[in-house]
């Protein structure tokens, strides 16, 4: 196996046109892109000039990729918000600008039938009122639910619809 060689540093037309074709690829947050271009920059004066010119046209606005990803996480994987702003931090965005993205993106959702969507489609094929009659499954949902960014209440009345053992469980303090 041979040693990896460091990338080559780039000048800053290069440089820019690095930034162009890797967010040609998906969207990055601002921290990202500037940790991507940082390792193929030749100097912090290049990079300066990128970042600039990427803010300039609207390529590195943590605002606008926020709103985005969390739409997008929210159409296509019927995430809850808490997993999506989990992954908004992970990806290095500021949290006023992580929250204020999930609650535009959220408002007017109804998280309940949001996790009822999201159990259905997680156990597609099967009669989930026969399946969370035992106790190891009712777990299991419950827990997916959690994972995938759902609250404790939300995940609870979702539940409630397909198994009345639930109601056992109301006491429960809701962990954010």
């Amino acid at each position: 196996m041979q040693p990896r060689r460091a990338p080559r540093k780039l000048d800053s037309a290069a440089l820019w046109e690095y930034a162009l074709r890797i967010l040609g690829q998906r969207p990055y947050s601002s921290a990202e892109i500037k940790q991507k271009l940082s390792r193929r920059s030749e100097s912090p004066a290049a990079l300066t000039t990128v970042l600039g010119k990427l803010r300039e046209y609207g390529l590195a606005d943590d605002q606008k990729f926020s709103e985005t990803f969390a739409s997008a996480r929210l159409q296509n994987q019927k995430f809850g918000s808490m997993r999506i702003l989990r992954e908004l931090r992970a990806k290095r965005v500021a949290s006023g600008v992580a929250q204020t993205a999930v609650e535009k993106t959220f408002a007017g959702v109804d998280e309940t039938e949001l996790a009822r969507r999201f159990l259905e489609k997680k156990f597609r094929g099967k009669n989930l009122p026969e399946l969370l009659k035992q106790e190891q499954h009712l777990a299991s949902a419950y827990r997916r639910l959690r994972t995938a960014g759902f609250s404790g209440r939300a995940a609870l009345e979702a539940l409630k619809t397909y198994s009345k053992r639930v109601e056992e469980f109301d006491d429960i303090p809701d962990q954010e």
